[in-house]
């Protein structure tokens, strides 16, 4: 008898870790999730430089959604202007790649948001003196990825706070080419998500300091066919899980980014 329960309380402890959660039946059939990802933008998701294996917060958490649902996770690398036509076409069942939510993506795609986030401006830590307030910015050459809404946001900003001194934007090839022409002096700050300038500071610690506040609040979401609901559901139930058993928050310690933390998941509640 005691051999029995052991072995059921060793059988319950297995099985407390993935869900009882429904999966569309394809996806259930095939054991699987394909997840579309850009993996270029630390601490969300990268690829490991001693050893090419992905990495990341993105990464990470979605291992662990697909331990909770008991399917594994396929990770298919794309480009960013793919990212729509993936999830459209059926290439993917989903994207988890530091995506933002906002309503004008709603048509295309449903998103189950577990991430707090937000574009901040910050600047070359040797210049910092001259940029003790964002308003210090107005003028100023400030680049940003063109590929983002992060110029609409800065023109939005600096139409309210600069007047007829307006910040002069430069668009960039992504973020990492942002932090390049900062280092370089060809523009005077550089604006990326705040859940992305902690990992960054600390890789390249005395090169850059944050200015102001962020830009605007906004949620990082895992984006998913709007036909969808089943999975949407399973995936709103598997991330809620996550952070109910404490698997969130760790991951959140460990790639500094606690505070971005959502208490419970949403979905579509980016504006």
């Amino acid at each position: 008898m005691k051999r029995l329960l052991l072995t059921a309380a060793f059988l319950g402890a297995m099985n407390a870790s993935v869900m009882a959660i429904e999966l569309p039946p394809e996806i259930a059939k095939r054991g699987s999730i394909k997840v579309a990802l850009v993996p270029n933008y630390p601490p969300m998701e990268f690829r490991d430089p001693a050893t090419n294996a992905l990495s990341g917060f993105d990464v990470e958490l979605g291992e662990a959604i697909g331990r909770k649902l008991g399917v594994k996770i396929e990770w298919q690398e794309t480009s960013f202007a793919e990212f729509m036509p993936s999830i459209a076409t059926g290439r993917a069942d989903a994207i988890l790649s530091g995506f933002t939510d906002y309503a004008s993506r709603h048509e295309t795609a449903t998103f189950v948001d577990y991430l707090r986030s937000g574009p901040r401006f910050f600047v070359q830590q040797s210049r910092a003196a001259e940029f003790k307030e964002a308003v210090a910015l107005c003028g100023k050459k400030v680049g940003a990825s063109r590929r983002t809404m992060f110029p609409a946001q800065i023109t939005a900003w600096s139409e309210k706070n600069c007047g007829s001194n307006p910040i002069q934007f430069v668009g960039t090839d992504g973020s990492a080419d942002a932090r390049t022409q900062l280092r370089q002096g060809r523009i005077d700050a550089a604006v990326q998500g705040d859940e992305t300038l902690p990992y960054i500071m600390d890789q390249e610690p005395g090169t850059y300091v944050p200015v102001g506040q962020t830009l605007a609040q906004q949620f990082t979401g895992i984006a998913l066919p709007v036909k969808e609901k089943v999975l949407q559901q399973a995936m709103l139930e598997a991330v809620d899980a996550l952070i109910a058993d404490g698997t969130y928050k760790t991951l959140l310690a460990k790639w500094k980014l606690s505070d971005n933390a959502i208490e419970k998941a949403t979905i579509n509640a980016g504006q």
